[in-house]
């Protein structure tokens, strides 16, 4: 999911058009863009949309954000959407790893109630300092959280730091991707809100990148393009790791571990990241 495209679920007449873009992932939203007395009637919106969909013939992964597990809303918010075309549900404001167990437990009943071919997966969002401070226990709360995604808006405001401080920007990436390295999991980091700067998102997304990040979300059509070119592995790498595969078979003869391709220093987790690199560009065709 190099992309997630924020899709408000008051807004339904926009679910066509994202659904017919080009981002990986579509992030169905019931919490922050809806107004209180508007939930329901996108609950309703969402729910109609998702049984319509069935089994998602556009490919792509469809994602729901739900009201918080200890929100009036969230009972009826899962039983809306728990339904076989959504592969993911993602829970706000995560604090605990019991609420993603208590959820993983009511999603297992519910599948089994309405014989639901498969499990749905969870996204934890890390968006406090409580929740954060707690991200690998989050992490490795349930086999079904597949991945950690950054909330900067609610994680940082509260505190009084500047959105996109790079300093804390980047200490929350590393400490929210080797909470999710240690549950084998991916993250995902959260929106930019400057959707007038495309420079700035892409400047924001390769920070990312680097720091092992899978994908970024999207708040606006515009910045698909943008987290899909970055997070890709570039030709350059890809040319890389496949001469990287190739010196380590021919090495391997040898008994040799460690040595020297392209000028760089190559052993074995040079060669395990190689190996997962050109398995990504073959998901995305690249070869």
């Amino acid at each position: 999911m190099r992309s997630k495209l924020f899709v408000p679920a008051s807004r339904p007449e926009l679910f066509p058009k994202a659904e017919s873009s080009q981002a990986d992932a579509l992030s169905f939203d019931l919490e922050d863009a809806v107004e209180e007395s508007k939930k329901g009637v996108a609950r309703s919106a969402l729910a109609s949309y998702l049984l319509q969909a069935k089994r998602n013939p556009s490919g792509k992964t469809l994602i729901v954000r739900v009201n918080p597990v200890d929100s009036a809303h969230f009972p009826s918010d899962l039983d809306a959407i728990a339904v076989d075309a959504l592969d993911i549900i993602n829970i706000p404001k995560v604090e605990s790893a019991d609420d993603l167990r208590h959820v993983a437990d009511l999603l297992q009943a519910t599948e089994a109630k309405r014989g639901l071919g498969r499990q749905i997966g969870i996204l934890a969002n890390i968006e406090s300092p409580l929740g954060l401070h707690r991200a690998s226990e989050i992490a490795a709360a349930d086999s079904r959280v597949v991945g950690l995604q950054i909330g900067y808006g609610d994680l940082f405001a509260p505190l009084g730091i500047t959105s996109g401080e790079p300093f804390a920007t980047q200490h929350v990436r590393v400490a929210v991707k080797l909470a999710a390295a240690m549950a084998g999991i991916a993250a995902y980091d959260g929106a930019y809100v400057d959707i007038a700067n495309p420079d700035g998102y892409r400047r924001d997304a390769q920070a990312a990148y680097a720091l092992g990040y899978a994908g970024k979300s999207c708040i606006h059509p515009s910045q698909i393009v943008l987290a899909n070119e970055v997070f890709r592995p570039t030709d350059q790498a890809i040319k890389h790791a496949l001469e990287v595969i190739t010196a380590a078979e021919l090495e391997k003869d040898r008994g040799v571990g460690a040595f020297v391709v392209n000028g760089r220093l190559v052993d074995g987790p040079f060669i395990d990241e190689a190996y997962r690199l050109v398995e990504r560009a073959r998901k995305l065709g690249l070869v």
